[in-house]
């Protein structure tokens, strides 16, 4: 069973940029399409961003411009660089391969507030 580790996020101000990381143990993460998803309280999960393994990627419209996810095979790593943060992107961060999902991740939490 592949294991993700999500980190990275943290407080910052609107305007501001972080970058989250996600660990994935396992040989077939490099086969796999991964995203990230979000989720803040009361509310559905949310694709925000997807990578193939052929490194296309896609993003949701509220993200589109200001965020890049990418991907290091080598090193069983996703990355999403957020830029331009908005009080709106605050959320509960999550990395998980498109579809069949593994098991979730703690995730990692992103607070944009002034």
């Amino acid at each position: 069973q592949v294991q993700l580790v999500e980190s990275g996020g943290g407080l910052v101000q609107p305007g501001g940029s972080l970058r989250l990381s996600c660990a994935a143990s396992g040989s077939i993460f490099s086969a796999s399409a991964m995203a990230w998803y979000r989720q803040t309280p009361g509310k559905e999960r949310e694709l925000v961003a997807l990578i193939n393994t052929g490194g296309n990627t896609n993003y949701a419209d509220s993200v589109k411009g200001r965020f890049t996810i990418s991907r290091d095979n080598a090193k069983n790593m996703v990355y999403l660089q957020m830029n331009s943060l908005k009080p709106e992107d605050t959320a509960v961060y999550y990395c998980n391969r498109h579809l069949p999902l593994w098991t979730w991740g703690q995730g990692t939490q992103v607070t944009v507030s002034s």
